[in-house]
């Protein structure tokens, strides 16, 4: 018996905070809102959100309005807290910036769970000790050609074998220049992938696609809004480059219509998103058992030991955005990460990095 007596919220901002776009937001901060729950044996666990400089009042004050309402719990009861605030939530709508308060406060859970019986979160789940492929994510619109060169091969220096760069500039031929300069950069041995942010039409879109395909280009991430299902559908019959998509998604019912379209290759839950690990699970569940590959969306700390409990396991993304903010990071080893053994979700904030909300 473990219940939660208390949670605290923070803030805290990245070492690698930039000004950065894609194909579709100006970002002017690399930001996180951290989540921590206290069990009444004092153990704490921790679950974070990226929240870039985007609404910082509204999903704190999500956050502050379920602090009291899980003060009770057992730390283990994460099905329970989904349902109980979920009804509560309900008013106000199921999707949106509630289910991400929900979201980290479940990630939160698991890991004072974990840390309660001295075990990591993917060991609980009946995950297994294997390597994960991981891919260095970044290639921002923003960059010049030289950051752009720069930062696709450190990744290569580090040991990643694939990298994925944004795409949708006014230009198609723009694209096309920036890929080609990214492969004459990494070679032919490292797999390059391209991420329009929903930015682009489709008549755009295939004729991107249709001309990356000389560059041999692994995968075409949301190349058109997510809502654009027909979109989808004829771009997969037209295009030789596998589609992903899912990152915007808040429960599975487009990955089922995608499914049904036959319109997708690789599904990509957002783990806050989609409401929390039992639904980041339940999501990759339905995926695998299409044959859809999970290919997570950005947080390859909780997604990489997630990745170790399920059979369709594609990789994850990888930023280097809370490694210097955390105790404990993940090292990538010729484009692999090991899940990390200690208890919980193994790392934590540093205390000196946090400010209180």
């Amino acid at each position: 018996m473990n219940r939660i007596k208390e949670v605290k919220l923070y803030r805290a901002v990245s070492k690698n905070s930039m000004n950065i776009a894609d194909a579709t937001h100006d970002i002017s901060e690399i930001s996180f809102v951290i989540a921590e729950v206290v069990t009444e044996e004092g153990i704490s666990g921790q679950g974070y959100l990226l929240s870039f400089h985007y609404n910082p009042n509204a999903i704190i004050g999500a956050l502050k309005d379920f602090q009291d309402a899980l003060i009770g719990y057992e730390v283990n009861e994460t099905v329970k807290v989904i349902e109980d605030l979920s009804r509560e939530m309900e008013y106000f709508g199921h999707n949106g910036i509630n289910k991400w308060a929900l979201a980290v406060l479940n990630i939160a859970m698991w890991d004072a769970w974990g840390k309660t019986l001295g075990q990591p979160v993917w060991k609980l789940l009946g995950g297994s000790y294997r390597p994960v492929p991981v891919y260095g994510s970044g290639g921002w619109l923003s960059y010049s050609e030289e950051e752009l060169i720069a930062e696709v091969s450190g990744y290569k220096k580090r040991g990643f074998t694939a990298v994925k760069i944004k795409v949708g500039s006014p230009e198609v031929e723009q694209d096309i220049k920036r890929l080609r300069k990214v492969r004459e950069a990494v070679g032919n041995d490292i797999k390059i992938m391209m991420d329009a942010n929903q930015g682009m039409d489709l008549p755009s879109a295939l004729k991107l696609s249709a001309q990356a395909s000389e560059i041999n280009i692994h995968w075409f991430e949301e190349p058109v809004i997510h809502t654009d299902y027909a979109g989808y559908e004829l771009l997969r019959n037209r295009s030789s480059i596998s589609l992903a998509m899912g990152e915007r998604e808040y429960d599975c019912e487009p990955l089922k219509e995608l499914i049904r379209r036959n319109a997708l290759d690789l599904w990509q839950p957002d783990i806050i998103r989609i409401g929390g690990v039992d639904e980041w699970r339940r999501s990759a569940l339905l995926a695998s058992s299409y044959n859809i590959p999970v290919l997570p969306h950005y947080y390859k700390d909780y997604d990489v030991p997630l990745l170790t409990t399920i059979d369709k396991a594609y990789g994850a993304e990888s930023f280097d955005w809370i490694d210097g903010i955390i105790d404990n990071r993940l090292e990538v080893e010729n484009g692999m990460v090991y899940p990390r053994q200690t208890p919980g979700w193994g790392f934590s904030f540093l205390e000196r990095e946090l400010e209180g909300v």
